[in-house]
């Protein structure tokens, strides 16, 4: 009986999920806004690559959502870039859901009226936003090479729902030992529909073609 009551329970939570991600779907769409997904582990760059697609696409408005623990210094980041942001601090949450997202659309600091784009950067995790779809057009993950080759064998269900796996700081592969085959080989295992773009989006370097991906304007 208690199983039983464990699995409704999940399936409640996932079930009203949805239903809130489908009225954020609608919202965006009824608003004109483009909304993204932006996954991945502490670290990987997800902050750094929404900051490289705000240069490219700076002819429209660009708001983010910044989720973590705790902490604004990531919507502080949007902000000195010239978006709209606000932050969602989950606290013991491992991630963001709908619900969360909804909220942080009634923030008068993201006037979905004002933006073209917006960013939603999730906590920085592999593992718990899995299951929890926030609305968005895309969800594209983020991972770096400072967290080795074996990253999508170990965490393959992330990798193979996203349209987009961004592979970053491809500049240091080398010095970490680190084969870039092996994880191009390990993707097109989970996801052989899926993408993959090397950046190293400290520098710039495979932004564009990211943002052309996403067809985002430049």
């Amino acid at each position: 009986m208690h199983k039983i009551t464990e699995v409704d329970m999940e399936k409640n939570i996932l079930e009203e999920n949805e239903r809130i991600a489908q009225e954020n779907r609608d919202l965006f769409k009824s608003k004109g806004v483009r909304a993204f997904n932006i996954l991945g582990a502490i670290g990987s760059g997800k902050t750094t690559l929404i900051e490289g697609l705000k240069e490219i696409i700076s002819e429209k408005e660009v708001g983010a959502i910044a989720g973590d623990l705790t902490g604004k210094d990531d919507s502080r980041r949007f902000k000195k870039r010239g978006m709209s942001s606000v932050s969602i601090n989950t606290g013991k949450d491992c991630h963001l859901d709908a619900h969360y997202v909804n909220h942080a659309l009634e923030e008068e600091d993201l006037d979905l009226d004002t933006i073209d784009i917006l960013f939603i950067e999730n906590v920085g995790n592999l593992i718990c936003p899995v299951d929890f779809p926030l609305g968005t057009e895309k969800d594209v993950v983020v991972i770096s090479v400072t967290e080795g080759d074996d990253m999508i064998r170990k965490h393959p269900l992330i990798f193979s729902r996203s349209e987009l796996t961004v592979l970053n700081k491809v500049d240091l592969a080398e010095p970490m030992d680190v084969d870039l085959e092996i994880i191009e080989e390990d993707y097109r295992e989970v996801n052989p529909h899926g993408t993959l773009i090397k950046t190293n989006a400290k520098d710039r370097e495979g932004i564009k073609e990211v943002a052309e991906f996403l067809e985002l304007p430049s």
